[in-house]
């Protein structure tokens, strides 16, 4: 797991670059019926949500990408454990769902190529109600405790783990955080958490069995050096001004509020000149 390219990373805010060329996340087929059996897993690292090939991202990257499957990092009763961190601040858990760029035949030749990956991101935090969409997964998390077990659950909107506001978010080239930590990914890393309650947080927490047989918390990998990597948001935010792109980067021209306001005082200027010329 060597390399200039590797993840999770520190994304300080003040640093990011903001670039209007970066659209939305689009999703299809993530709404799954009932009937649709998946495949849930404890591979003695995470539990992972095996997904079919018909659910893809096809808006938000230049190409498109299948999803492969979704896993979840955690701390412990001791701590959080988000991989990514936001100005240092370390998340409850984070979720990463998993897709290849469909230009390759499969995940396994995507994941040695440098736009081979595409994984979605998000925070968890604890609030005061649980979730019903993780309690999807939640139900079933015990009948996998031990590094092997699996189980089948039903179907459901799998997009509904993730941000209902797909338009906010970091993109960053990096890698896998598990080994081989092929530097394959383009990740995008939401904004917006998500919540779940402190009990949903406590069954992850204490549910499962790493391949020792000891608890299986604190799953995460350490921050990353950037090595001079750039980190564009999608967005400004309130607090911080990001950094924009040069205009030869961008997709189409865009005004900035500086720019706006200085063709209104000139427009100004103008009418009032005018108006002592005649």
């Amino acid at each position: 797991c060597r390399g200039t390219m590797q993840s999770p990373i520190n994304i300080n805010m003040a640093n990011t670059i903001f670039s209007p060329h970066l659209r939305a996340i689009q999703l299809s087929g993530y709404s799954l019926p009932a009937n649709e059996r998946l495949k849930l897993r404890n591979n003695g690292h995470t539990v992972v949500l095996e997904l079919p090939q018909s659910l893809a991202i096809t808006g938000g990257y230049a190409q498109q990408y299948r999803a492969v499957q979704l896993h979840l990092h955690w701390g412990a009763t001791t701590g959080p454990g988000s991989e990514h961190t936001i100005n240092g601040h370390r998340f409850a858990a984070e979720i990463h769902v998993v897709h290849y760029n469909t230009k390759y035949d499969s995940f396994k030749e995507a994941m040695i190529q440098p736009d081979g990956l595409a994984v979605l991101g998000a925070f968890l935090e604890m609030g005061p109600r649980d979730n019903p969409y993780y309690q999807e997964l939640l139900d079933y998390i015990q009948q996998i405790q031990r590094e092997g077990e699996e189980v089948w659950v039903p179907g459901f909107n799998i997009a509904s783990l993730l941000p209902v506001n797909l338009k906010y978010y970091y993109r960053y080239n990096g890698s896998l955080t598990t080994p081989p930590c092929y530097q394959a990914v383009r990740w995008t890393v939401f904004n917006q958490t998500m919540m779940i309650s402190r009990d949903q947080m406590l069954k992850l927490i204490t549910s499962l069995r790493n391949d020792d047989g000891k608890p299986l918390q604190s799953n995460y990998r350490q921050i990353q050096s950037l090595h001079g990597r750039r980190v564009l948001a999608s967005f400004q935010t309130a607090f911080f001004a990001p950094k924009q792109l040069p205009a030869e980067e961008h997709s189409s021209s865009s005004f900035q509020p500086g720019d706006v306001l200085a063709v209104l005082f000139g427009v100004l200027f103008a009418i009032t000149a005018l108006a002592f010329l005649l």
